[in-house]
């Protein structure tokens, strides 16, 4: 793929790790920062992840910050938004950059539930809006959701696949615009039953874990749900959904616990409990597992991408 000029609008958690992984791939990336305090960290944090992926950091030199939106995306062919999750703000973003850019530049929401249908509603131009659900930290998670509008032109859908796909990404199709697209319905689906179960007593937090992770979890990675549903048979799975599915929770409202834990403070690691307690150095511990095992399947596709070429 050609060089890019590409803005991104948000130096935060996503944003610095978008500009990265998209300077990688060779493009000319322009982050816009609000903050003078963030703006300063960003080629810091930037250089950070080019230590833990052990990239070579002259790629960085294709990174510029910038403190006016205008600078950051005039000149963008593709810019990715990745504001806070507040609708009011992204749907003023946009705005702003419909007036900005050329109109054939590509404006992506990366949101992790907000319908890219309501940020683009009101833009003169919506074929060109997409959602891109990139899942943090972004330069170490390869899936991006390409969520397409009822507005979002087939080419704009195109291009930002294959962008996305050109950069090492694994993107994904989502057809229809719905709130949480397919990856959080499907992890807030699993996590309603274990808040639940937790409620209930069948067991305790770091037992319903454990479960997660020495059991289903383990395959998760290469064998999908209707993957292995497929595997033991269709048969197999109405059997047991004839059993199991009407005692399966189906709240409508987030559960009475977690409104609770999150009304005494206990909101998680870093206040020390939620579901579980967590002493700062078992927060630290948690996280570096974490840290290390997505670096390391990183570079692997790394590694293996570079075999190919």
């Amino acid at each position: 793929m050609n060089t890019m000029n590409i803005g991104v609008v948000g130096g935060g958690l996503m944003g610095h790790g978008i500009g990265y992984l998209l300077a990688m791939a060779g493009h000319d990336i322009r982050i816009y920062e609000p903050s003078s305090e963030i703006r300063a960290s960003i080629p810091q944090r930037v250089k950070e992840i080019a230590d833990l992926l052990e990239d070579d950091p002259a790629h960085l030199t294709r990174i510029s910050v910038h403190g006016q939106l205008a600078s950051a995306v005039t000149s963008a062919d593709v810019v990715f938004e990745a504001a806070p999750e507040r609708l009011p703000l992204k749907q003023q973003i946009f705005a702003e950059l419909e007036s900005l850019t050329k109109p054939t530049t590509i404006l992506a929401s990366n949101s992790s539930a907000l319908p890219s249908t309501e940020i683009g509603r009101h833009l003169q131009h919506r074929d060109r809006v997409v959602g891109t659900h990139f899942w943090n930290p972004p330069h170490l998670v390869p899936l991006v959701e390409v969520i397409q509008t009822e507005w979002t032109s087939g080419d704009v859908v195109a291009r930002t696949m294959a962008l996305l796909r050109d950069a090492g990404r694994s993107p994904v199709h989502v057809r229809r615009d719905i709130p949480g697209f397919i990856g959080n319905r499907l992890q807030h689906a699993l996590k309603r039953e274990a808040i639940a179960m937790l409620a209930d007593g069948v067991a305790d937090a770091e037992t319903i874990d454990t479960v997660i992770k020495d059991g289903f979890g383990a395959r998760l990675a290469v064998l999908g749900t209707l993957e292995q549903s497929d595997l033991v048979g269709l048969d197999l799975t109405l059997d047991i959904h004839e059993t199991l599915l009407q005692h399966l929770d189906r709240s409508t409202e987030p559960h009475p616990l977690l409104r609770e834990k999150v009304a005494q403070g206990k909101i998680g690691m870093r206040a020390g409990e939620g579901f579980r307690t967590w002493t700062p150095e078992q927060a630290a511990a948690v996280r570096e597992r974490l840290s290390r095992h997505l670096a390391a399947q990183a570079k692997t596709r790394s590694k293996a991408a570079r075999s190919r070429q």
